[in-house]
């Protein structure tokens, strides 16, 4: 049995939740966000809550099922908070702007990078090395923050280049220390 599968999805007042065929509407405050759900898994749609069940007990469903729910608690919350990734880029002479809809980058390379990104997800430079990406789509959001940092990924030594605003870079010790 799937321990978070067989948990209903519960919802507020505020969120609407439309099924058809095999696809979920879910709209809130911020937005509208659909899933496509896969034909072995059914749902319904109670008073104000989703349960989902299985149609067989195959490894592959099992893995669906949880899936599924997860997805769907997901889009709920990002139609009523959202989600952010903040991202902080550590060098001398690292830094990022805001122009046009676009995001420069100067890392450290012989040009600056220009990033355009997607209109469902809103990219803020509050100070030149922060970088806060947010949206309705927590996997939007997700890929737009990995797809920035994979410009610069921080390396081992000084720590030089754009990691995750909690994430820990483990160091090494430079070829001095080694004696």
């Amino acid at each position: 049995m799937s321990r978070i599968g067989i948990k209903p999805v519960t919802f507020e007042s505020n969120v609407k939740i439309e099924g058809k065929d095999n696809i979920i509407e879910v709209t809130g405050p911020k937005g509208t966000l659909s899933m496509k759900v896969h034909e072995r898994i059914k749902y319904e749609i109670r008073d104000k809550e989703v349960v989902f069940s299985r149609i067989n007990e195959w490894k592959s469903t099992k893995a669906l099922h949880g899936l599924h729910r997860a997805v769907l608690q997901n889009l709920i919350v990002g139609v009523t908070q959202g989600y952010t990734k903040k991202l902080e880029i550590v060098g001398v002479g690292y830094k990022a702007e805001m122009k046009n809809n676009y995001l420069f980058l100067q890392l450290g390379y012989s040009h600056s990078i220009a990033f355009l990104p997607p209109p469902e997800v809103k990219v803020e430079v509050p100070a030149p090395n922060q970088i806060v990406v947010s949206g309705i789509d927590k996997q939007l959001v997700g890929l737009v923050a990995a797809k920035i940092r994979s410009f610069r990924k921080p390396e081992p030594y000084k720590g030089k280049g754009i990691k995750y605003e909690n994430e820990v870079i483990r160091r090494k010790a430079g070829k001095t220390q080694a004696k």
